[in-house]
């Protein structure tokens, strides 16, 4: 029964305008908008998904546009801090003078272990940071946006290692190495990296211990992280394994793009995610997140969503 994680899939978070959000992911960072859609359980609510070039599984950071929500606080028991890859120092170097241009928020380039990091936020107090692929192995990149406004060889092209920060440690490091086979690769005082699938950049999560005021969902906060797996197989094999071990899960969810199935460890709720079908599904490469894009199944429901979501342009072709 195959149950391998092949990495890191996905990580949505929460914006309070996605116009913003938009410009910031597209204009600042370079990562291409791959589809414009509806949150398929809150359908007054926009789901946009920033990518690589082709939308690539490992690549897309995504975005509730939740209408009325709260501004989140940081703090323990959630998902801390969302990483990014880029190909080399150089890139870091290259950004650091971006975000000068674009007056973004960040602690100028760090080191993390070994990895070097540029940590920056959003205007909403989203926490991200650059990872340099220097040197770099493990689960391999997207493809850099082609039409994008960063070069190619420095432009951001797929998800790096994700922080969760918890109360509980030892606990959620167990769930992580017996439920989910990920593998502890470096531990020090209060924090455990652990590789999933081929590990590096692309496929970690870097775990850490903190006992004191617990975070506050809202916007500028993560919503959850996927996690890959192959296919339908995969997916319904982790259905099965999660019955056997008695964890309460959605059941089989499919969302045209890729089929899903979550469950909640503590405060975190983790999903995981097939690889395909993928974003050029319904659109065209050229035209991708350009239109407001429905599963069929929502379809007869487009006059009602475009009444309820405030429209904004995505057109680049």
């Amino acid at each position: 029964m195959t149950t391998e994680l092949l990495g890191i899939h996905h990580v949505t978070a929460m914006t309070d305008d996605a116009m913003r959000n938009y410009e910031f992911f597209t204009n600042v960072l370079g990562m291409r908008l791959v589809k414009k859609t509806v949150n398929q359980d809150v359908i007054q609510t926009y789901h946009t998904f920033f990518a690589d070039d082709i939308g690539s599984p490992g690549t897309d950071m995504t975005f509730f546009d939740f209408p009325n929500n709260p501004k989140g606080t940081p703090g323990t028991n959630s998902i801390s801090r969302i990483g990014l890859r880029v190909p080399s120092d150089a890139a870091l170097e290259y950004y650091v003078e971006r975000f000068k241009e674009f007056g973004v928020e960040n602690d100028g380039i760090q080191e993390l272990f070994g990895k070097k990091v540029l940590p920056f936020q959003e205007e909403d107090g989203q926490k991200y940071q650059l990872f340099s692929d220097e040197n770099n192995e493990g689960v391999a990149p997207g493809t850099p946006w082609k039409n994008g406004p960063v070069p190619e060889d420095y432009a951001i092209y797929g998800l790096g290692p994700i922080e969760i920060t918890v109360s509980y440690f030892e606990d959620f490091k167990k769930m992580l190495t017996e439920v989910y086979g990920m593998k502890p690769i470096l531990t020090e005082e209060n924090v455990t990296w652990f590789d999933v699938g081929e590990g590096g950049n692309g496929g970690q999560v870097i775990l850490r211990y903190d006992d004191t005021t617990p975070g506050r969902q809202g916007y500028g906060q993560v919503h959850h992280v996927s996690f890959r797996v192959k296919d339908h197989e995969a997916i319904k094999n982790w259905e099965a394994k999660y019955d056997e071990m008695g964890i309460q899960h959605s059941g089989h969810v499919d969302r045209f793009y890729f089929e899903a199935l979550y469950t909640r460890v503590g405060h975190i709720l983790i999903e995981l995610s097939t690889d395909g079908p993928g974003f050029m599904t319904d659109e065209p490469y050229e035209t991708l997140g350009e239109n407001l894009s429905l599963p069929p199944f929502l379809e007869p429901k487009r006059e009602y969503i475009e009444s309820q979501i405030r429209s904004f342009d995505t057109t680049r072709s």
